[in-house]
């Protein structure tokens, strides 16, 4: 068996998905192949570098700390979170990252990108001592929100606008066994928002990724739809949100946050032994 796990975005309400994977941890459940998009991946190497609670704590205490985002730092860096705190400070004085554990995982770990010139979903592996996590935050870059991030000689965006749940890729890396970790509820449909007609515009010269903006509504839709199918079928574990809380993508309120992991955690109990069945384990 080689087990793939995937980790939707969905910024601060992936909160729910560090619930999940600290009972994960608890019940030594841990994949052969990892792959996250936006914060998926960067919230996704804590569970890899086994350091449970480190998510929660660092929502706790530093998410509704004014070095951590808001729109002083958009106007200031072009950027709506202080790059340099999130992934620079808190990972390595704050709430230091264990690079050693995270060094020693033995699977494969690879985060979702998006090609800003041609639009389509790049799977780069993470580096395990990068302190300045360049791969993550590329996955992280929504437009507007963020800048494009340049890895190698590529620039790129957040991998959620050309591939916003990335299970198919675990599967194409040979994973016959997949859990997928939602941030939204089941039956939820992507709608067109406002803000993406102002990302296409700002976009422009970046015809490919203004497609994709404008196409991501239907194409996230369609794959949930398929997940969903795979999840009947049972092909596929999936664990998403009974309810997010009212946590939206930029929040920063430490008790709907603590609300949301605590959310996934008991999901995760919920599932528990639906799940062992499933990758048939004692």
């Amino acid at each position: 068996m080689k087990l793939g796990i995937t980790m939707e975005g969905g910024a601060s309400r992936t909160l729910f998905s560090c619930g999940v994977t600290d009972a994960f941890l608890e019940e030594n459940i841990m994949p052969d192949y990892f792959i996250g998009v936006s914060a998926g991946i960067a919230y996704g190497v804590s569970y890899l570098a086994k350091q449970k609670g480190r998510n929660l704590e660092i929502a706790q205490k530093y998410m509704n700390d004014k070095r951590y985002m808001g729109m002083r730092h958009l106007l200031k860096d072009r950027s709506f979170y202080n790059i340099p705190f999130v992934f620079g400070e808190v990972p390595n004085k704050l709430e230091a990252f264990d690079y050693d554990a995270f060094e020693a995982f033995p699977g494969k770990v690879e985060a979702c990108v998006t090609n800003i010139h041609t639009g389509e979903p790049e799977y780069l592996e993470v580096p395990r001592r990068d302190d300045k996590f360049d791969v993550v935050v590329a996955s992280c870059a929504l437009p507007i929100l963020f800048q494009p991030v340049k890895v190698g000689r590529r620039y790129y965006l957040d991998g959620g606008l050309s591939d916003s749940v990335p299970y198919k890729h675990a599967i194409q890396e040979g994973c016959d066994k997949n859990i997928v970790i939602l941030t939204r509820e089941r039956g939820y449909v992507k709608k067109t928002e406002r803000v993406g007609d102002i990302s296409r515009k700002l976009y422009k010269k970046y015809p490919k990724v203004a497609e994709d903006i404008k196409n991501r509504p239907e194409r996230y839709n369609a794959c949930i739809q398929e997940l969903m199918e795979r999840e009947r079928s049972g092909e596929i574990f999936v664990i998403a949100p009974e309810t997010t809380h009212g946590v939206g993508r930029t929040e920063s309120d430490p008790q709907k946050l603590t609300a949301l992991y605590e959310e996934g955690y008991q999901q995760a109990k919920k599932q528990m032994e639906d799940l062992k069945r499933y990758l048939k384990i004692a």
